[in-house]
């Protein structure tokens, strides 16, 4: 079970609290929501000079599609708040490309055509495109409001791959870094991202892996990445010499040339997450995927984006997950489109966007409660709601009225719900 942010008088933050003690300051009139989601109550007696307030670590784990992010107790390693940020970096990624061709494809109708121009561009130092870029801009958005709501005194998160070979000998490279220490374990870890920690074969997951040649070296197959993939020892076993196309998956060499592009996106922007964080003035622990996985092995918890979080750098070796702890699931949804003109396949203009973004005080994204009098959808309903520029509205797949709508929270840019408690262990 989550804890409640809790501000005083000043909307300065307190401790977090549990949730039937948010419910005795409410039912007294003591406190009042601040927010739905995730809650928050703001206190109307006190401030923070009549309190005691402890320090919290806010700990990140990036990731290419899912940041796991968690709040933990400095002193106790409690992790009081737990939430899996989902990105919309594909979905930017695909309406750019889609502007990119219609743009195109109206310039190439033009009588008048220009060459393509791209020797004339410049690049500031640290760009990153907009895909990428929304990613970062999610992490530090939901830094600074955790700093808002929790009384925030540092910051962890994963920041490199946990390179042993490297650390132990720094100055070696070439073959002998190639053929050293290190040899198998990164390999091994690249294959088990690459193909998603399950068998290749049969799909099992939960059971030990076996690093295994799609083209058997006795065949001539080499030991290079392109030519690994998993197998369960079962299956292993049934392909013994042959290749992955007579053993009657023809498409595994296919699948193995593809590249790690989560990772790759990653890497390309968890220096800027560093650099960001590091503006915010608190202290910040870098820590590395090999220590976070070594904390969570040693403390026996599930693979999954929060828990990973949770134990990201040296402060995640003695940090403690209640049993109950389930963690916010928020979806990065934007706050609208610049685009005020819509078109058809080919490009011509086809209708215009209004240009208020509001009607009868509600946008699309706002979270509701309905209160239906009669009809077929009696009842109360919480969601969030879709708004027409016309009295009918959009609230969880059916019509209703403005009219029958109470808003609890403006849109922010972000749809929440509860992601799933406990993960398959990890391979």
């Amino acid at each position: 079970m989550q804890r409640i942010f809790v501000l005083d008088q000043d909307k300065q933050p307190l401790d977090p609290c549990h949730p039937a003690r948010a419910r005795q300051l409410l039912k007294a009139g003591r406190a009042a929501v601040l927010h739905q989601r995730p809650f928050t109550i703001i206190l109307r007696d006190r401030t923070v000079a009549q309190s005691v307030v402890h320090p919290h670590r806010v700990k990140i784990d990036p990731g290419s599609q899912v940041t796991g992010m968690a709040l933990v107790a400095e002193e106790t390693g409690r992790v009081v708040w737990a939430a899996e940020l989902h990105h919309r970096g594909e979905q930017i990624k695909r309406k750019i490309i889609r502007r990119r061709a219609l743009r195109r494809g109206r310039r190439m109708r033009k009588c008048r055509h220009r060459e393509q121009r791209f020797q004339n561009r410049r690049r500031p130092t640290g760009w990153l495109p907009p895909s990428l870029r929304s990613r970062v801009a999610n992490i530090l958005t939901w830094v600074e409001r955790l700093r808002k709501w929790a009384p925030v005194a540092a910051i962890s998160v994963e920041l490199a791959k946990f390179d042993t070979q490297k650390l132990q000998h720094p100055e070696i490279s070439g073959l002998e870094y190639q053929q050293g220490e290190l040899e198998g374990y990164e390999v091994r870890e690249y294959v088990l991202e690459k193909w998603g920690r399950r068998c290749a074969y049969c799909g099992a997951g939960d059971v030990p892996l076996e690093i295994e040649h799609i083209v058997p070296r006795s065949r001539g197959g080499s030991s290079r990445v392109s030519n690994l993939t998993l197998s369960c020892r079962p299956c292993n076993e049934r392909k013994g010499n042959q290749t992955a196309v007579e053993f009657g998956f023809p498409q595994m060499q296919e699948r193995a040339q593809t590249s790690l592009r989560d990772a790759a996106a990653v890497n390309s922007t968890r220096w800027a997450i560093y650099r960001q964080l590091l503006e915010t003035g608190l202290p910040v622990e870098a820590g590395t995927g090999g220590r976070t996985k070594y904390n969570r092995t040693r403390l026996d918890l599930p693979k999954a984006h929060w828990t990973d979080a949770a134990c990201v750098g040296e402060s995640g070796a003695q940090v403690y997950v209640p049993p109950a702890l389930t963690p916010l699931n928020m979806q990065a949804t934007g706050h609208g489109r610049r685009q005020r003109c819509g078109t058809d396949r080919y490009g011509f203009p086809i209708r215009h966007a209004p240009r208020a973004k509001r009607f009868r005080g509600f946008q699309t994204g706002d979270l509701v409660r309905a209160v239906i009098p009669k009809g077929k959808h009696f009842g109360r309903h919480v969601g969030r709601v879709s708004i027409r520029h016309r009295p009918s509205f959009c609230l969880n797949g059916f019509d209703v009225h403005p009219k029958h709508l109470v808003l609890l929270q403006r849109a922010d840019g972000y749809e929440y719900g509860e992601a799933s408690r406990v993960a398959s262990p990890a391979s």
